[in-house]
C-alpha cells in the first residue's frame, strides 16, 4: 500500500462505531435545539413560525430529520442563518466533545477532534481529514442524507464554524482557502465575510484547505494544556459521540476496502440488515449504493492524483481497476474530466 493511500485511510474512525439513521432521536435540544431557539428568539420568530407547526417541542430529543426541518423552517424567515449558526456552533455546548475542543493545543487536534466526535459536533453534515506534506483538508459530506437544496446551508454553516472556532480559539484569522461542489451563487457577501476571498466553487467536492503550518501554531490556551475532557471520552463517557451517520458509515466501510470495494450484501451483514432494508433506506436517503461508491472512489482518486501526484494507472490499481480504459471511463463519468484534465 502506497502512503498515500495509506493516508486516505487514516481519516477512518477506529473499528466500526455504531451508526444513526435520519430518524435516530438521539440529538439533545439543550445541543442542536438551544442553538436554533436562540436565534429564532433573536430574529423575533415564535414557536409557531418554526417549531409548532413541524409538530415538535422544545426538550425532547432530535432526529437528523427533524433537525433538518427545523433549520429549513428557519431558512425560510432568515437566508443568513447558516452563516450566522455557524459563527455560534463550535465549540458550542454539547457536552464533552465540546469541552474537547476548547482544550486542544492547536487547530490539528481540534480538527481530529471534530471529526472523532462529529455526531455530537457535526451531526448532519460529515467531516473527514486528509493531509498532505504541506496542507490540511477538510472534505465536508452528509452524515446521513439532506435535501439538496439545504446541502449549501449545511455546508456554509459548517464551514463558518471551523472557521469563527480557529479565529477564536487561535487567536487571529487565518488564510482558508475553500471549495464548493456547486456553482457559483449570484451574491457572495456573506461568504466574503464569514469566509474570506479564497472561494473556488464548480468543484468536486466541499472541502477547506490550510497550510499544515498555520495549524500546528500552539493556541494561546495551550499554555495551560488539559486533556481531562479528551481522555473521558476516550473512556467512553459519551459513547453516542462515536457514532456515524449511516451514510458515513457506508462511506468508511467502502474507503477501507478500495481495491476490492465490498458488495451491497456485504454492507448490508455490517449494517445488521437485509439488502433489501439498505437498499430502500438509501432510497430514502436520496442516495444509492452505486452512488456512495462512485462517490468515494472519485474522491480517493482526485485525492491521490491532485495532492500526491499519482499516475493515473497507479490510482486505478489501487481502486480495484484491472482496465486501465475502464477506470478512465469511470473517472470521466464521475468528475466530467479524463485523468488527463488533471
Amino acid at each position: 500500500m502506497s502512503e498515500a493511500l495509506a493516508q486516505l485511510r487514516r481519516s477512518l474512525p477506529a473499528g466500526q462505531p455504531p451508526h444513526y439513521g435520519a430518524d435516530t432521536a438521539f440529538i439533545p435540544w439543550a445541543y442542536q435545539g438551544a442553538l436554533l431557539a436562540e436565534f429564532a428568539h433573536s430574529r423575533g420568530l415564535g414557536p409557531q413560525d418554526w417549531l409548532t407547526p413541524l409538530g415538535l417541542s422544545p426538550g425532547q430529543l432530535l432526529s437528523p430529520r427533524q433537525l433538518l426541518s427545523l433549520l429549513a423552517a428557519l431558512h425560510r424567515e432568515a437566508r443568513d442563518v447558516g452563516f450566522v449558526l455557524g459563527q455560534l456552533s463550535l465549540p458550542g455546548h454539547y457536552g464533552l466533545a465540546s469541552q474537547a475542543l476548547q482544550q486542544a493545543t492547536d487547530l490539528r487536534q481540534a480538527l481530529q477532534l471534530l471529526c472523532a466526535y462529529a455526531a455530537r459536533l457535526s451531526p448532519l453534515l460529515t467531516p473527514r481529514l486528509l493531509e498532505t506534506q504541506d496542507d490540511l483538508l477538510l472534505v465536508w459530506t452528509p452524515a446521513c442524507g439532506a435535501p439538496a437544496p439545504l446541502q449549501p446551508l449545511l455546508v456554509d454553516m459548517q464551514m463558518t464554524a471551523v472557521t469563527a472556532m480557529a479565529r477564536w480559539l487561535g487567536g487571529r484569522p487565518l488564510p482558508w482557502r475553500f471549495s464548493f461542489n456547486r456553482t457559483r451563487p449570484r451574491e457572495l457577501s456573506q461568504h466574503a465575510a464569514h469566509l474570506g476571498t479564497d472561494l473556488q466553487f464548480g468543484c468536486q467536492a466541499d472541502a477547506m484547505r490550510l497550510s499544515k503550518s498555520e495549524a500546528l501554531v500552539p493556541w494561546p490556551a495551550a499554555a495551560r494544556p488539559s486533556a481531562m475532557a479528551s481522555n473521558a471520552l476516550a473512556q467512553g463517557a459519551d459513547p453516542q459521540a462515536l457514532w456515524r451517520g449511516q451514510l458515513a458509515a457506508l462511506d468508511d466501510c467502502l474507503l477501507a476496502a478500495l481495491g476490492e470495494p465490498p458488495t451491497l450484501e456485504a454492507c448490508a451483514r455490517r449494517f445488521g440488515v437485509s439488502p433489501a432494508t439498505l437498499k430502500r433506506q438509501l432510497a430514502q436517503l436520496g442516495t444509492h449504493y452505486q452512488a456512495q461508491l462512485d462517490q468515494v472512489r472519485a474522491q480517493a482518486a482526485l485525492y491521490l492524483m491532485t495532492e500526491h501526484g499519482q499516475r493515473a494507472d497507479s490510482v486505478a490499481r489501487s481502486l480495484g481497476f484491472h482496465d486501465k480504459s475502464n477506470f478512465r471511463r469511470s473517472f470521466r463519468r464521475w468528475t466530467g474530466m479524463t485523468p488527463g484534465m488533471l
